[in-house]
């Protein structure tokens, strides 16, 4: 194919797009806006940054987000296989070295002979297809141009980061390196016990902390999932030994009991050489959170490589401004990503392979691609795209708005398995309907359709 489709924003979902054009031959456009443009939540130039937590969740089959790693593989997802590539220890779930990561994807983009990577800020929607992957911290300029064709009636929430510490900084005759469960991975984590007393001194100061000074935006809904931990904090005493704090599965080696609480700390790269708290988006001062981490036990003396932040992240209705295919209706545009309010590193991947999928189709002019409602991705698809979905939050993929199944009863671990099962028949099925949409340039399938 000789069309041209420009794809603007170097993040996941437009990074996934760009390689999967690519990868069927199609010529690519992609426009990123660092180094030159502000980019408040980023700290490098590189295209898939990953700029809240290095986790992209769990790899159990029968988790939800296991499922959509399995959907993805059998669509052809690039970033996909870069990420397995680049993974750092993290028990049931993939993490990865963020830099290694996205050095890779950077590479591989520039590698392409099908893509033209251009740095510079798109002001204006260009004609032809377009997937604005822009993520949700588009510039004013390109929310203005896309509020001209949705509307101005846009909702807002905000995500967090989690700070990072060195890992030399770090007290391990109080952590210790333990998994949370058996058979997930050799101690990937490192976890700083609480006692009941410890636990609620922390509290008290958590939730008493100063907190950077918000501004009118920032008093509007918070996305729960990225809620800063003191947000969580002053729902009750309890509420953070239930979440993130929990100790469920952990056993301090020096009392040999299970701790009041257990703040766990991922590493960051290969090399173990830096540890984010998980769970500890946070709002609060540099010099807040530099007095109040320091009373977890094992953090007295941390050095913070990165203090957390929060950010102002935009994303559109969708189930009232886009088809179902992601598609601004009546124009050229489409949307992939969390712009769309479709939430999470690897649902960002999926629709940028979706809207990979979709350009091709429009240019072949073949029918558009509509995944199954019964996996992980197409029912989060069909639920932000049902005008019926009201109001419109940010969603993660989750069994709470697959369709059920039909039978008896089972159990929430056998229901699971059933549901990933069933899931994977009909999107295999569905893909062998579609050979020519997920196949390479030659023919060869994208993914793993006899796996």
């Amino acid at each position: 194919m000789a069309h041209s489709v420009v794809v603007i924003g170097g993040g996941l979902a437009g990074s996934e797009c760009a390689l999967s054009l690519a990868a069927r031959g199609i010529s690519v456009r992609l426009y990123e806006q660092r180094p030159h443009g502000d980019a408040p939540a980023h700290h490098t130039a590189g295209l898939a940054e990953l700029v809240c937590s290095n986790s992209l969740k769990s790899l159990r089959p029968e988790s939800a987000a296991g499922l959509l790693k399995s959907e993805l593989t059998l669509m052809g997802s690039r970033l996909l296989r870069i990420a397995l590539q680049c993974a750092v220890p993290a028990g049931g779930a993939l993490a990865v070295d963020r830099e290694r990561f996205s050095e890779a994807v950077t590479r591989a983009v520039q590698a392409s002979p099908c893509i033209e990577l251009v740095r510079e800020e798109v002001r204006q929607l260009p004609d032809g297809p377009v997937v604005v992957a822009a993520g949700p911290l588009c510039s004013p300029s390109l929310s203005e141009a896309l509020s001209e064709l949705v509307g101005t009636d846009r909702l807002a929430f905000f995500d967090a980061a989690a700070p990072v510490v060195y890992a030399d900084s770090i007290d391990r005759t109080v952590a210790f390196s333990q998994s949370r469960y058996e058979g997930e991975g050799d101690g990937d984590y490192l976890n700083c016990p609480m006692d009941k007393q410890r636990y609620e001194e922390f509290w008290n100061e958590l939730v008493g902390a100063r907190r950077v000074v918000a501004k009118e935006f920032e008093q509007k809904d918070l996305f729960s999932a990225c809620q800063p931990v003191e947000e969580v904090a002053r729902k009750g005493v309890d509420t953070l030994r239930f979440g993130a704090l929990k100790p469920v599965g952990i056993v301090d080696p020096a009392t040999g009991r299970r701790p009041w609480a257990v703040v766990q700390l991922r590493s960051e790269n290969c090399q173990q050489s830096a540890y984010n708290l998980v769970g500890f988006q946070t709002n609060l001062t540099w010099g807040e959170q530099r007095r109040v981490f320091r009373m977890i036990p094992g953090l007295e003396e941390a050095e913070f490589a990165r203090f957390g932040v929060m950010h102002r992240n935009t994303f559109v209705d969708a189930p009232r401004a886009l088809d179902k295919t992601f598609a601004i209706p009546g124009t050229t545009v489409r949307l992939a990503g969390q712009i769309t309010g479709t939430e999470g590193y690897v649902e960002a991947m999926a629709s940028g392979a979706l809207a990979a999928a979709n350009v091709a189709a429009e240019l072949r002019g073949d029918e558009v691609v509509c995944l199954p409602n019964t996996g992980a991705f197409g029912s989060l698809v069909a639920y932000a795209t049902d005008p019926q979905t009201e109001p419109y939050q940010p969603m993660h993929v989750n069994y709470g708005i697959i369709p059920p199944l039909g039978g008896g009863r089972l159990r929430k671990a056998e229901r699971y398995r059933a549901y990933a099962s069933r899931a994977l028949a009909d999107l295999r099925e569905y893909l062998t309907l579609r050979p020519d949409l997920f196949a390479d340039a030659d023919g060869k399938s994208l993914g793993v359709l006899d796996g």
